[in-house]
């Protein structure tokens, strides 16, 4: 029995998931993750070949054309969602704590996570037994109109790795609801509560071939299923770099595109806002994940006479939060994913200060040299035009830009490509108002940031992406709309 407060013993092994069963490693490679929190080996998945992939995608086509999930009743669908949920919480133990040891990330943020994720299912379940079209009564007495929708066939789910199972609960049950059915690719480095997700789908009643687990690398199965010409929507969450990439691969069939890409999200702080509020909200919604999160509000836009009074409380709650060992339950923020990745986030502060912005707060590393920790870091004195203000960093470094009127907070907002989220800290409802209505930014919050649940769709402005995940916009995501017309009586012959 695993002990949940202690590294393992071992490295944790998994098989991958097709057609309703565990497939064993055979002669495949392993994919070793380490643990960025604690230097130690932690999972091993295996390296699937492309004709795994092929395998998978033959097993969802089959079971998309037999019916087994795509013609029954909303009930039934209702139903095995219901189960997966409260599989989910019974190993949410479990899960949180592969999560934890394989991303670096608070085992408090991943016990609330899972827990979210269960909720998507439960939401998603009422969602599947509500679905419904259009009726026309409108079209004379011969003729009868209705609007029908119908799952698309065979989704391909290209999830990655800085929240691997709440963006899987984001997406799974709203595609099933809809009656589709899925391949899905974890990221590599972050494949283990994908994995037992499959299992607790089909301890619930899921039927074989409707979702399938392929482990392994963008580079080549990520690749191919973008490319794939028997998958009909490929749902792809990651980089905008990657994104572009996979929207000129997607042109093999002109399969439909779901994409969550990158935000360079603006926290606008107006003069009469509860600093202290705002102070607590940016520094959660810069550090929650580390940073690593699409939708980190790491763009600070402050109206300038309070910017000095916000810095000092935001350099003090800095030096409060708690970093450390992700198992310890009072720690608030864990570690970088990679070496890598904390090296170039290292270096955007470098660059930062080569361009101008002055360090006021972090800028280094901490923690011994096998593990990845960024201190919490503030920049003042940016301007927009600045490397730092202008590409996503994903880490937990703040950048902070001056504002004088309304409008140049919003130009100031909307000068990006991206647009993904934004929050809004002022106590003048019309001010909040007016600011969310101009800001562009599919998510939108006002004196909180990071908060919501199922209910709402979730999605992008202008290179942030294109869809829309969860609430009942997500189930039809995955849905065509099919016109019907039926004519009433005797034909009126065309030819006499």
């Amino acid at each position: 029995m695993q002990d949940y407060s202690k590294l393992p013993d071992a490295p944790r092994a998994f098989g991958f998931h097709l057609d309703g069963a565990w497939v064993p490693k055979g002669s495949r490679d392993w994919i070793e993750r380490t643990s960025p929190a604690h230097g130690v080996r932690v999972t091993r998945v295996v390296h699937c070949t492309l004709a795994d992939l092929e395998s998978g995608v033959r097993a969802a086509r089959r079971a998309f054309r037999s019916g087994v999930w795509s013609e029954v009743a909303g009930a039934a669908r209702a139903g095995v969602l219901l189960k997966a949920a409260s599989g989910i919480r019974a190993r949410l133990d479990e899960i949180a704590y592969w999560e934890t040891l394989e991303t670096g990330k608070p085992i408090s943020q991943s016990r609330s996570e899972i827990g979210g994720a269960a909720d998507h299912y439960e939401y998603a379940a009422g969602v599947a037994r509500t679905l419904k079209g259009d009726a026309f009564n409108n079209l004379g007495p011969d003729m009868m109109g209705f609007v029908t929708r119908q799952p698309i066939g065979v989704i391909g789910l290209i999830t990655p790795w800085n929240f691997p199972f709440i963006i899987l609960a984001e997406r799974i049950p709203y595609m099933l609801a809809a009656g589709c059915v899925i391949v899905a690719k974890p990221s590599e480095f972050t494949s283990a509560s994908t994995l037992i997700m499959a299992e607790i789908l089909t301890e619930a009643g899921l039927p074989k071939g409707v979702f399938n687990v392929v482990t392994g690398y963008g580079a080549d199965i990520g690749q191919a299923m973008t490319e794939h010409e028997d998958i009909d929507v490929l749902s792809f969450t990651g980089s905008i770099g990657v994104g572009r990439k996979v929207l000129l691969a997607s042109a093999s069939n002109l399969k439909k595109l779901s994409l969550e890409l990158g935000g360079k999200n603006p926290q606008i702080v107006f003069a009469d806002a509860d600093l202290e509020d705002a102070a607590d909200g940016i520094v959660f919604g810069l550090l929650f994940n580390a940073g690593q999160c699409c939708v980190s509000g790491s763009r600070l836009i402050v109206e300038r006479s309070v910017a000095g009074r916000l810095e000092e409380l935001l350099r003090d709650k800095f030096d409060r939060v708690r970093l450390g060992d992700p198992l310890d339950p009072k720690t608030q923020v864990g570690a970088m994913v990679t070496p890598e990745h904390m090296k170039k986030v290292l270096g955007y502060v470098q660059k930062g200060i080569e361009e101008g912005a002055t360090l006021a707060h972090g800028g280094q590393s901490y923690g011994a040299p096998c593990v990845q920790f960024v201190q919490p870091t503030l920049l003042t004195g940016v301007r927009n035009d600045m490397t730092v203000a202008r590409d996503e960093i994903f880490g937990p470094i703040l950048t902070m830009i001056e504002f004088d009127t309304l409008d140049e907070a919003v130009e100031i907002a909307n000068d990006n490509i991206l647009g993904l989220a934004a929050s809004i800290w002022t106590k003048d409802l019309d001010k909040a108002m007016k600011t969310m209505r101009r800001v562009e930014a599919g998510r939108t919050w006002v004196n909180t940031t990071i908060a919501g649940g199922p209910e709402l769709p979730i999605g992008g402005f202008k290179q942030s992406g294109s869809g829309r995940e969860t609430g009942v916009y997500g189930v039809e995501e995955y849905t065509e709309l099919k016109s019907i017309h039926i004519a009433l009586g005797k034909r009126e012959h065309w030819v006499g």
